[in-house]
């Protein structure tokens, strides 16, 4: 799983049928070795999150485990929206 924050949104009129009604999220890592060095990925939308929120996703067979989005051409999902993070004994973050 990965944290990551919603930085935008993928608008595609054109896709495969498996994805059509699901929002298409622009996910920013966090917490990596090097925050902010990773690229952005694309992750479906599951939990209906919006921009500056703070998401956990999965990635891979992961993405496809949850019963709407099995069989669905999907490698990222976002599967939770974060209320808070701590680190050791910090919170980095607050919904």
């Amino acid at each position: 799983m990965r944290l990551g924050k919603v930085v935008g949104q993928v608008v595609a009129t054109a896709k495969d049928p498996s994805i059509a009604g699901y929002t298409l999220l622009i996910v920013a890592p966090l917490l990596g070795p090097r925050p902010g060095d990773e690229e952005p990925f694309v992750a479906i939308d599951l939990i209906g999150a919006g921009r500056d929120e703070v998401v956990l996703c999965v990635e891979g067979s992961g993405a496809r485990v949850a019963e709407n989005t099995a069989g669905v051409a999907v490698d990222a999902a976002a599967i939770a929206i974060a209320d808070s993070v701590i680190l050791g004994n910090d919170l980095v973050y607050s919904k």
